[in-house]
């Protein structure tokens, strides 16, 4: 079996989890590919026959059967990216703070990719949305696509529709329109509800909208969604997945569900609330102790 690593050692502690990856390989006769410039940053560790170097992410990942990404949420959400054309399975490994995604842990790691290697395990898809803009660009995001303020201090006011039909002029900070991946992100910090990944929705929450009366939405995914900046552009900032991308002078996009999307490998004790009650802490009582 190929297996390729994807990690960023300058923002997350990698070099142990890659060294315990490196020895389960060698041990279990698998290959490994990973990037020349991710090699350089570990000059102690002992590479093996069984490692392989490329120049780009792109041929280590073309290679590969499985991909191990080391690091937080911000590592997979690379990985997805770059992987969204290739439908091959990701094991997420959290060396990071959260990692909701990232969710194997460094001291399973060999329990992991014992499971992966027997075949042992499901996958979890999840489905990409794609935004076109006015100006003829496709961005595509796996957690969210952010439109808030920039360059003032005041609120903005974002245009929604939905299939045609008008949803409403928010008054706000800004507005986020997530998948059911990134309703534990972004979402769920403004008050946006948890939704299991499976779904087939998107979500409209604003950002403190300066109405009691606004709520998030839940939509189906299917149908386009139509977001427009009554500042044209000027005073809107627009990300996808926290990367953020230059003004279009008539800001203007139309988002709906994408073609692509990515598996996450699930091992075989993990299920989605277990997540949820391990990374969130969600329906822990304090009051029972």
């Amino acid at each position: 079996m190929k297996f390729c690593i994807l990690a960023n050692p300058e923002k997350y502690s990698v070099q142990e989890p890659v060294e315990q990856v490196i020895k389960w390989c060698s041990t279990n006769n698998h290959s490994l590919f990973l990037t020349e410039s991710l090699q350089s940053q570990f000059p102690k560790i002992s590479w093996t026959d069984r490692v392989k170097t490329f120049s780009t992410e792109i041929e280590a990942v073309q290679k590969s059967d499985i991909i191990i990404a080391i690091g937080g949420d911000g590592t997979l959400l690379h990985t997805a990216h770059l992987i969204k054309e290739t439908d091959t399975p990701v094991l997420g490994i959290n060396s990071g703070k959260l990692g909701f995604m990232a969710n194997v842990q460094p001291d399973a790691i060999h329990h992991a990719l014992d499971h992966i290697s027997a075949g042992d395990y499901k996958i979890d898809r999840r489905t990409l949305l794609q935004a076109s803009s006015s100006g003829g660009n496709t961005y595509y995001a796996l957690n969210e696509f952010l439109f808030t303020k920039k360059d003032t201090s005041s609120m903005i006011t974002i245009r929604a529709d939905y299939n045609g039909e008008f949803i409403n002029n928010y008054w706000a900070d800004g507005l986020l329109v997530s998948t059911p991946t990134g309703s534990t992100a972004y979402n769920l910090s403004t008050g946006g509800p948890i939704v299991m990944p499976s779904t087939p929705v998107m979500l409209l929450t604003p950002i403190n909208p300066h109405t009691l009366t606004t709520r998030p939405l839940v939509l189906p995914d299917h149908n386009t969604l139509k977001i427009k900046s009554a500042e044209s552009g000027k005073h809107t900032l627009f990300a996808y997945d926290g990367i953020i991308q230059p003004s279009e002078t008539e800001f203007e996009v139309h988002i709906k569900r994408s073609d692509y999307s990515i598996q996450l490998i699930q091992l075989p004790e993990q299920n989605y609330f277990e997540t949820l009650r391990n990374k969130l802490m969600w329906g822990l009582d304090r009051r029972k102790g």
